[in-house]
């Protein structure tokens, strides 16, 4: 799964998974540091230019997902996962 974070966005490809193991692989596409959570976990702050693994086990469902640097999330950096 790869995750792309930029001032101030995400972009997930693809867009959900079958359930079970999912690694999220993020990268920090943007010019400042951006963190991903996602089902409780999340990745540490990730720098610009660098990348971070999340891999979590997950049920069928809806997962919201956000950046938690403070403004961030509330500036567009959210959405939500489809697991099938």
């Amino acid at each position: 799964m790869a995750v792309s974070a930029r001032e101030f966005k995400f972009a997930l490809r693809p867009t959900s998974a079958t359930h079970g193991s999912v690694t999220f692989n993020v990268k920090n596409a943007g010019k400042i540091a951006h963190d991903f959570r996602i089902a409780g976990k999340k990745t540490p702050l990730v720098q610009p230019r660098k990348t971070a693994r999340l891999t979590l086990n997950l049920k069928k469902g809806s997962y919201k997902y956000l950046c938690t640097v403070p403004g961030h999330a509330a500036s567009g950096m959210q959405g939500t996962f489809r697991v099938r």
